[in-house]
């Protein structure tokens, strides 16, 4: 069920929201997301195409969804980092991704993730998040890419494992969120490549 992106991560939140019965506060959320500059949900998709290679990757979505469970009280991470940890992350993440990085670097400087958009393997992208113990911080994501995606045309995997293409964080609108690395900022889309 959950192959299918959007629809699904989106149908488990309005169920989520009716047993709560509190089926408002999507709209709420939605507004959020529109004030922040990606519209509604079916918006964050096309956000991320614009900003990230290889089409439409849903570990970036997924990442988006996460932030809001998060404050829900929903998200059950595989590991919370001490406030003054995560702080420190917060602090730190921006200048460590003007370098180049990868997958096993993100591991090695901060560890495992408290949760993990997309599956283990290095051939596919995927979105690590981290998080303090106040759902009110924001979880700071790395966004991972390996040349592979959801579309049709999309090739076998391109390098050994996944390259990070950017660090994203903050409760601001989604382009000021985006820190690239310089590979990021190479392998992002020209713009209006999208269109037509």
């Amino acid at each position: 069920m959950f192959s299918q992106g959007d629809a699904a991560l989106r149908m488990l939140v309005d169920h989520l929201l009716f047993v709560e019965r509190q089926p408002e506060v999507w709209d709420e959320e939605q507004s959020s997301w529109a004030s922040r500059g990606a519209g509604s949900s079916t918006s964050l998709g096309v956000m991320f195409e614009e900003l990230m290679p290889g089409g439409y990757d849903q570990s970036c979505v997924a990442s988006v969804y996460a932030e809001f469970a998060h404050r829900r009280g929903w998200l059950r991470p595989d590991r919370l980092l001490p406030a003054d940890e995560h702080h420190a992350l917060r602090a730190r993440v921006r200048p460590w991704a003007q370098g180049d990085r990868s997958w096993a670097d993100v591991l090695s400087e901060f560890g495992p993730p408290s949760i993990l958009c997309g599956g283990t393997s290095p051939l596919y992208s995927k979105t690590l998040g981290y998080l303090g113990e106040d759902p009110e911080e924001p979880m700071v994501f790395f966004h991972l890419w390996n040349g592979s995606t959801t579309a049709a045309k999309s090739t076998w995997h391109e390098l050994d494992e996944p390259v990070l293409l950017a660090v994203r964080f903050a409760y601001t609108p989604f382009d000021e969120a985006f820190t690239f690395t310089p590979e990021g900022q190479r392998r992002r889309p020209e713009p209006g490549s999208l269109s037509g």
